[in-house]
């Protein structure tokens, strides 16, 4: 019998989630690929590692000697929390089981391991409303299996963990003969090998190995195209979640009760006063109405399965764009672009919104109607991350243009997380500016990869574009610019400025600026038109122009009917202002943007790629 390992701790059992993390990242696009069950909807392996990720990040927020409980409930507590998708809702289950199994223990040893195993695998086939072999539960059980089998022989810990990967493996080879999709398919279930990567990244930081390691076996080695074969097992067409907190949460019975009347793959997770549901359903909006009745809803999510798997049936692109929510671009553009978009946060008080996800444009409205007050901050590096790594899913090369960096650290943040993606790493623009005069720039990017255009050509002509165009706009009132500090330099000048209204702009560096005043709403507009007509003169002959609002959609269909009447663009767009920008600008605020894309810059080497 050997003595190797023979306890864990909290400091042990956080550098093995981290570990497990580390390898579940590494795997992630080859989950998405591998996807047929419960939907081909290839996004497992992002909600896999997102939940892990989350409990990587609760791991690096609490003491390296911190408590075994302590540790365990750090990472349960952050995978429900957290949790994305059915297979991130499952694993959740999987580390409550397990915490529960500890109890109140300062350290646990080989056979204690073992036991929960065992519960985290019970609390995860407990957690299922339709039970169905082939998936992480029979891998689950089966790695628990071995783990007690492996832990009566001996005390190591590091030999019953191998031996609990061994048995994982074996049993991920054969859901191919549990479940058919995946056997017509040729793949292994992606969730289930998402719990065998966690395994794996233990066993290889006990052995001291890469993260980086070959795919199991034969199965799950498939070429892109067969990902499209299998059809939906469930006609449903959103994958919903919701997170709730409340002090007197319903019991699990009721709420999958209540669920089966919405649609199906249920599932129900809860930790203190923390409750999240997991639904296949047709009506997003009813399972978020019931959830409402349970206690405050913290975060919501709907995901059309059907277009992911429009997506998915696609071919391969060459370039993904990526931008920020301050485009403002409307959402059928912004479709039809295939554009990712990473939301900026909005704080009211200590509620803090992902802008166009928690909150829409018209929710925000009226809250600043009724006199809310917010502040926004810039998406996380993470969250960049996120998008990055999910345009890279479905691109060759992932190209971002973005909210002008002397405006915002949105610009900053991702470039922290460009920096902790492989080669090829996403090529990043500094739009100079927001709104609109972001958007257009991504649908000239768009035009340019449809012809065949590098990113770095693209990007590089989109700097050239950006240089010649520009922005005007004016808001109602002015202490939303003030409370920002965003236009510090220009304090002085806008408070002499009385009863006028400002006209404002975007310098060449990206900083607001003023450009002139008027009296009264019918006078801005005019001299605003008439800087405009300064700007444009001579008429340029590839002109697009855009007109954003916050709440104010008579005032923008004005100015965009006069502006088609003046300039006939090749393009003019009339859009809201999205919530981020709308705390700044305040309501009743609207801006003209114009884009110049006469000529072209010289590109380098070859036109296709």
């Amino acid at each position: 019998m050997s003595t190797g390992i023979v306890y864990v701790d909290g400091g042990r059992l956080r550098r093995s989630l981290l570990a497990a993390a580390d390898r579940v990242q590494t795997a992630r696009t080859e989950l998405n690929r591998i996807n047929v069950f419960p939907v081909p909807d290839g996004d497992t392996g992002t909600n896999f590692s997102l939940t892990m990720r989350a409990v990587a990040e609760a791991m690096r927020q609490i003491p390296p000697r911190a408590p075994l409980m302590e540790t365990a409930r750090a990472a349960a507590r952050a995978s429900v929390r957290e949790a994305r998708g059915n297979s991130g809702m499952l694993l959740a289950h999987f580390l409550l089981g397990f915490t529960e199994a500890l109890a109140d223990q300062l350290r646990a040893t080989a056979s204690e391991v073992a036991a929960a195993f065992r519960r985290g695998a019970d609390r995860l086939e407990e957690a299922l409303d339709e039970p169905i072999e082939g998936t992480i539960l029979t891998v689950s059980r089966e790695a628990a299996l071995e783990a007690e089998r492996a832990a009566e022989r001996e005390s190591d810990l590091a030999s019953v963990m191998r031996a609990t990967l061994r048995g994982s493996v074996e049993a991920l080879e054969r859901t191919p003969d549990l479940l058919p999709v995946l056997r017509e398919a040729g793949v292994v279930d992606a969730g289930a090998k998402g719990f065998v990567y966690v395994l794996e990244g233990i066993v290889r930081l006990i052995d001291g190995a890469s993260v980086t390691v070959a795919s199991h076996g034969s199965a799950g080695r498939l070429p892109p195209a067969a990902f499209a074969t299998p059809e939906p097992t469930h006609d449903f067409r959103y994958c919903t979640q919701v997170l709730v907190r409340g002090p007197q949460l319903p019991g699990v019975s009721e709420i999958r009760s209540r669920l089966r009347l919405l649609g199906d793959s249920i599932v129900v997770t809860a930790i203190d006063d923390l409750l999240k549901v997991h639904v296949h359903t047709d009506h997003p909006d009813e399972l978020f109405t019931v959830a409402a009745a349970w206690g405050v809803v913290e975060s919501q999510q709907a995901d059309d399965v059907r277009e992911q798997h429009r997506r998915l049936s696609a071919p391969r692109a060459k370039i993904a764009l990526v931008a920020d929510s301050s485009n403002d671009l409307p959402p059928e553009l912004a479709d039809e672009i295939d554009l990712i978009q990473v939301p900026l946060q909005i704080a009211f008080g200590d509620e803090v919104l992902l802008d166009g996800i928690d909150v829409t444009q018209a929710d925000l409205y009226r809250r600043l109607r009724a006199g809310a007050t917010a502040t926004t901050s810039q998406p996380t590096p993470g969250a960049f991350q996120d998008a990055f790594g999910s345009a890279g899913d479905r691109a060759d090369t992932v190209l971002a243009v973005l909210l002008g960096r002397s405006l915002s650290g949105t610009y900053g943040s991702a470039e922290a997380a460009a920096r902790q993606v492989p080669e090829p790493r996403p090529v990043l623009v500094d739009s100079r500016g927001a709104s609109l005069g972001l958007g257009l720039l991504l649908l000239r990017a768009a035009e340019l990869a449809r012809e065949g255009w590098a990113a770095s050509e693209i990007a590089a002509e989109l700097c050239r574009v950006r240089d010649r165009s520009g922005m005007l706009f004016t808001v109602d009132r002015l202490d939303g610019l003030v409370r920002s500090g965003r236009v510090s330099a220009i304090k002085g000048w806008l408070g002499g400025l009385l009863d006028l209204k400002p006209i404002l702009s975007v310098t060449p560096e990206g900083d607001v600026a003023p450009a002139g005043a008027a009296r009264g709403r019918a006078g801005v507009m005019a001299k605003t038109l008439d800087l405009l007509d300064r700007a444009l003169t001579p008429r340029p002959a590839a002109l697009r122009l855009g007109v954003a609002h916050a709440d104010c959609p008579t005032v923008a269909e004005q100015l965009a009917n006069e502006l088609e009447d003046r300039y006939r663009p090749r393009q003019l767009i009339v859009a809201s202002v999205t919530g981020a920008l709308a705390v700044h600008t305040g309501l009743d605020a609207w801006g003209i943007f114009y884009q110049v894309e006469d000529g072209t810059a010289e590109r380098q080497g070859s036109t296709r790629r």
